[in-house]
């Protein structure tokens, strides 16, 4: 979670972050996720698509994922286009990491602070990957983007690329939905394998998410994998 004070130059932020993924040793770690918020000016990353994509040449063996895309804020169509190339861009090293959004004023700003963002994140990871697995013209409508094309032939060469990403849930005290919908994602999407949790060290005392983790599991009639859960945490003070 790129987190700094206010009065920090944003470029110094960047390459911080930048450095801290880039490490030679990359810390001891095999995986290392961006967040993002469009509000948030303490948490400075807009867009961690494009922040993987500027560090991806400079990495070599760790897995970068995204913590997280938050799902209800962009079109399904644009997610999948983007996430493509960026998958492409790291052969192989990339996990998608999404979540429904705990940032409110991000909710706000994008129309959805009213909605049930739970059930749109679950409608547009199952849009996202229905665009992956079909063709175009790409026929789908929902809360969170539609597509109803009139001409499908248009003199050009439709069609988005596939991933092959590990998509990973994300789950904070603010937002445990991403836990649970985790598991109701429908079984037959063997690319949804990852969970990530994420949460400040006072919620350690509450119920564990991994709880929540294991009760999506048994809503979607799938058994809970341990292995495949994340935890993780701040890698930056707010005085760095």
């Amino acid at each position: 979670m790129p987190i700094h004070p206010l009065d920090k130059d944003w470029r110094l932020s960047s390459r911080k972050i930048a450095k801290l993924s880039c490490s030679p040793t990359n810390w001891g770690l095999p995986e290392a996720y961006v967040g993002e918020h469009v509000t948030d000016k303490a948490e400075n990353i807009t867009s961690c698509i494009a922040f993987l994509a500027w560090i991806a040449a400079a990495t070599k063996q760790i897995r970068l994922g995204t913590g997280t895309i938050n799902m209800p804020n962009t079109h399904p169509a644009a997610i999948a286009a983007s996430m493509a190339m960026l998958d492409h861009m790291l052969d192989g090293r990339l996990i998608f990491g999404i979540s429904p959004g705990g940032l409110l004023s991000d909710a706000e700003l994008f129309g959805n602070l009213d909605a049930d963002r739970n059930e749109m994140f679950l409608e547009s990871i199952n849009q996202v990957l229905d665009i992956w697995a079909g063709e175009a013209p790409y026929n789908f409508q929902g809360n969170t983007g539609t597509s109803r094309p009139k001409k499908p032939d248009r003199g050009h060469r439709p069609g988005i690329h596939r991933a092959a990403v590990a998509a990973a849930a994300s789950a904070h005290r603010r937002d445990r939905g991403g836990a649970v919908l985790q598991g109701r994602h429908r079984g037959r999407r063997a690319r949804l394998g990852s969970d990530f949790s994420q949460f400040p060290d006072a919620g350690l005392g509450e119920k564990p998410l991994a709880q929540d983790y294991v009760e999506g599991c048994e809503r979607g009639g799938r058994a809970a994998e341990p292995a495949n859960w994340r935890v993780a945490k701040a890698s930056l003070s707010p005085r760095t």
